[in-house]
């Protein structure tokens, strides 16, 4: 069963300025999004959210902030890697870890710290 009008309209708090026939329209993309979301909470949470900006604010700016926020997700992401990668190569190089290990402790595949080994 999907989302509640009152549980929409919880999640919305009071302030949320939008006319009935948008809530009816917020409901039915909440169901929609509960069905496509596999489950995932955040996600659903996330598009859900982005279902609601879209009616108060201009499109332009939300899909702008969105993208901004996916290109500082992928900069972090490519730090933490370089990170990661170094920290491969010092704790494995001198002992203090296994190629297996490391993999297992930074969420990664056994190849990947091998690559990074230079293996």
């Amino acid at each position: 069963m999907g989302m509640q009008r009152y549980e929409l309209e919880a999640w919305l708090g009071d302030d949320h300025s939008l006319t009935d026939d948008q809530v009816d329209e917020l409901l039915v993309q909440a169901d929609d999004i509960n069905t496509h979301s596999g489950g995932d909470q955040a996600e659903a949470r996330e598009r859900l959210t982005t279902a609601y900006r879209l009616m108060r604010e201009c499109p332009d700016a939300v899909v702008a902030d969105l993208a901004q926020r996916r290109s500082a997700a992928r900069a972090a992401e490519l730090d933490a890697l370089a990170g990661l990668q170094q920290a491969a190569v010092i704790l494995i190089e001198r002992g203090d870890a296994t190629e297996s290990g490391f993999a297992r402790q930074a969420g990664v595949d056994r190849m990947t710290v091998r690559k990074w080994l230079g293996k």
